[in-house]
């Protein structure tokens, strides 16, 4: 076996232990400025500046700048352009990109190299609310295509094969299609027809696949966009390998693709002066799974089974999400019905609800925090958590307990309150299909620019939530997590949507866009007559 080898990280160590002397950015001059000033106490909190030190210095010592030894990012002639050419290799790719901008600024650069100003893309509906905006600044239009519903769950899935290629043969204008692949659930499809389809009609598939860097990389493991056949997915690295946050990865296959364009896309929505802390992460992430190849997982892969197992046999009120090999429509759906799907989940991913119905998501992630177990995310029905590759023993141990003690408060809690008011596990699953069927609401058949729009310029004025109903609305609104947006400016507020919306305020989501944290009230655009 190869030893681990990491050029970018290489190439910063080679760097630090020549003792430099900095003449340069970073401000802090390779550490330097811990000697400089010494340990002279900061009055106002009681620490020292070696408090400091001892936490930052390691990291002050790789956090270089583009030099002779290290090289450029925008472009690479050197250890980054190893480092990314081993990447390709690791990730099934042709060629990858490294991000230190999250998966965000690769799916606004994916954009951006595939659409001219007013050309169209089949867009799934409900995407992180990074490709909205990188339909704005790409001045595209979109043709929204409503997801699928896992019938089991009530979670939404990618959209049908059939509702693809119905909206390909009604624009075949398109000039790409674009999924996102899983969704915060772990739950994805095998994407391998969706590609075929997509390059029957000469298009690419372009893939957020965020929540699926380590795809591919274990047989047990779901394979990735990549092995699929998609000309471009980007990976946020940093969920679910060993880099640090915003490291992510842009990976490219076939000729679909205009490289030059994508570049300059990056160079566009990336910094001039990338973290190369960042970028030697990312690094060391694929030399790590170059070295340990699939025992990288194996650890991670035995406590989710060991867990699931524990789970089932206990017979807790905290159960796993059943999910079914069938999704469902109903006659407010745009998407069709199907005989099958070809689901796959993530084995890494644990989804757990109440299934008594007595605890939201929100409160279940609330219990597990006080007792040391900080979860993933969570809803109004779910609470999600990730066994990554660093989880221990102890860790699980501490899970078990958790959820044991989470087991007898809700069994005090149904001996306290009457049997009429407590929530069966059927209203709970209701509650998903209710949320997902929003996205069939707000999903269009017809085309929406981004590029235009006499609202663009309007001014805006507040209305109470009700009241804007029929309303365009001049805010974006996105529950974070997942950062899917219910609404972006521009698209009228239906009853459905505001539901939700009251729904999500009520169990304290959190919203990003909207000025209004409780959403009692939303921004609005000045109507024109007739409009």
């Amino acid at each position: 076996m190869n030893p681990i080898y990491a050029p970018i990280y290489e190439a910063l160590k080679k760097h630090a232990s020549s003792k430099p002397r900095s003449f340069h950015v970073p401000g802090h001059q390779n550490g330097q400025v811990w000697q400089e000033l010494g340990a002279a106490a900061n009055t106002s909190t009681g620490h020292t500046i070696d408090a400091y030190r001892q936490t930052y210095d390691a990291i002050m010592r790789i956090d270089a700048t583009e030099l002779s030894s290290t090289d450029d990012l925008h472009h690479p002639e050197a250890a980054i352009q190893e480092a990314q050419i081993l990447a390709a290799q690791s990730f099934h790719a042709e060629a990858t990109f490294f991000l230190v901008g999250g998966s965000t600024s690769g799916n606004l650069a994916m954009l951006l190299a595939v659409c001219d100003p007013g050309d169209l893309v089949i867009v799934q509906r409900n995407v992180h609310k990074s490709i909205i905006n990188g339909l704005k600044l790409a001045g595209a239009t979109a043709v929204f295509v409503s997801p699928q519903r896992d019938a089991g769950s009530g979670l939404a899935v990618i959209p049908s094969l059939s509702g693809i290629e119905a909206a390909l043969k009604r624009h075949p204008q398109a000039k790409a299609v674009f999924l996102s692949n899983p969704n915060y659930y772990g739950m994805g499809e095998q994407l391998n027809r969706y590609a075929e389809t997509a390059h029957q009609y000469g298009v690419p598939l372009l893939v957020d696949e965020a929540h699926g860097a380590h795809y591919g990389q274990h047989r047990e493991l779901p394979r990735s966009a990549m092995q699929a056949g998609a000309d471009a997915a980007v990976q946020s690295t940093h969920k679910t390998l060993p880099a640090l946050t915003m490291g992510a990865m842009l990976h490219i296959q076939g000729n679909r693709i205009n490289l030059d364009r994508l570049k300059q896309a990056l160079a566009i929505v990336q910094s001039s002066s990338p973290s190369f802390p960042i970028m030697a992460s990312l690094d060391i992430s694929r030399a790590m799974i170059a070295f340990f190849q699939e025992e990288l997982f194996q650890p991670a892969l035995a406590h989710a089974r060991t867990f699931r197992a524990w789970l089932k046999a206990a017979k807790l009120f905290l159960q796993e999400v059943t999910l079914t090999d069938a999704t469902v429509s109903s006659k407010h759906d745009r998407s069709e019905m199907i005989d099958h799907t070809s689901l796959q989940r993530d084995p890494l991913r644990i989804v757990l609800h109440d299934s008594t119905g007595t605890l939201t998501g929100k409160q279940l992630q609330q219990l597990l925090e006080e007792k040391g177990c900080w979860a993933e995310m969570s809803d109004n029905v779910y609470v999600v958590l990730l066994i990554g590759i660093g989880t221990g023993d102890e860790h699980m141990e501490r899970l078990r307990d958790s959820i044991t003690f989470i087991h007898q408060t809700i069994a005090s809690e149904m001996e306290d309150i009457a049997p009429n008011m407590k929530r069966s596990v059927k209203e709970a699953e209701n509650r998903h299909l209710a949320s997902s069927a929003v996205w069939a609401a707000t999903a269009l058949e017809e085309p929406v620019a981004f590029g235009g729009g006499w609202y663009r310029n309007q001014p805006s004025i507040r209305l109470p939530l009700r009241d804007a109903i029929g309303r365009r609305v001049a805010e974006m609104v996105v529950p974070y997590p997942p950062g899917i947006p219910l609404l972006y400016a521009g698209e009228r507020l239906t009853i459905a949507v505001a539901e939700e919306i009251e729904r999500l305020a009520s169990g304290r989501a959190n919203f990003q866009g909207a000025i209004d944290s409780g959403m009692d009230t939303i921004a609005v655009y000045e109507e024109k007559p007739g409009g």
